[in-house]
């Protein structure tokens, strides 16, 4: 997903998913075995974009789970 993307559209798609939103937050909150932030702080191609405006620089360039 690249861009800004339209919420009704999303939310709409994750409708379709079959998964609860429960289990997407639990998915996105798993932390990096390698930077130790969570999912939601890497990238599409898994590279560790940091967090809180702060980039990342343990070298991250792919999500593992801990």
């Amino acid at each position: 997903m690249s861009g800004k993307s339209n919420p009704s559209s999303l939310n709409s798609k994750i409708e379709k998913l079959d998964v609860s939103m429960k289990e997407l937050v639990v998915f996105f909150r798993s932390k990096c075995s390698v930077c130790g932030h969570q999912r939601i702080a890497h990238d599409e191609h898994g590279k560790c974009e940091g967090v809180m405006n702060k980039p990342c620089n343990s070298g991250c360039d792919g999500f593992i789970l801990e």
